[in-house]
């Protein structure tokens, strides 16, 4: 048992820093960028160390973006907030929409390319389909656009898948568990919206 936590000790705390931060972002909470800077730097260890050098690369990237995120949440503004409220849940605006795809796109292509040109990654299309959309994710998060939670829903279903495959039990079952609290964060959020407006 002792070898056993040894050997995933790092699986086993960055999965512990997973469910805090789901909880955070869950309820909302700024906290939530604090975990994120933490966690993330973990998991580039992680991750190199099973071979997703896109997921290692994607958590120096996520380490850089809870600092966004947390200067929007503290310092941030939102058509038609009043000073000194903190910022509103709200729908991503529809004009976003064509830029953010063809971003997805675009940074989904890069990836891959990258994975399976410049790495020995075995999932070069799954592996870059999960990094670029978590780009879209991030950036939906610190905006506090509702959809968001949508872009996880697909990026923690594709990495639970990922992460059994490669032998990351504990990491693979929190991902899981963020496929449930995803739903249920978009219905939360949603209501967030309803119960501002009103």
């Amino acid at each position: 048992m002792t070898d056993y936590l040894i050997e995933h000790w790092l699986d086993i705390t960055t999965t512990i820093l997973g469910l805090i931060y789901i909880i955070l972002e869950y309820r909302a909470s700024i906290l939530l960028w604090l975990v994120g800077i933490i966690m993330p730097a973990l998991d580039i260890v992680l991750y190199y160390t099973h071979g997703l050098y896109g997921d290692a690369a994607m958590a120096v990237y996520y380490t850089l973006a809870a600092i966004y995120g947390w200067i929007v949440w503290k310092f941030g503004h939102k058509h038609q907030q009043k000073e000194g409220e903190e910022m509103p849940i709200t729908h991503m605006p529809k004009r976003l929409y064509p830029a953010t795809i063809l971003f997805f796109v675009v940074a989904w292509v890069v990836t891959w390319f990258v994975l399976s040109h410049y790495t020995n990654s075995n999932v070069p299309v799954l592996d870059g389909f999960t990094n670029a959309l978590s780009f879209v994710g991030l950036w939906a998060l610190a905006r506090k656009y509702l959809e968001q939670w949508l872009f996880w829903i697909l990026v923690d279903a594709v990495s639970c898948y990922l992460y059994i495959i490669k032998g990351i039990p504990f990491k693979a079952s929190l991902y899981g568990l963020y496929v449930v609290i995803a739903v249920m964060g978009y219905f939360k959020w949603k209501k967030a919206i309803v119960k501002v407006r009103s």
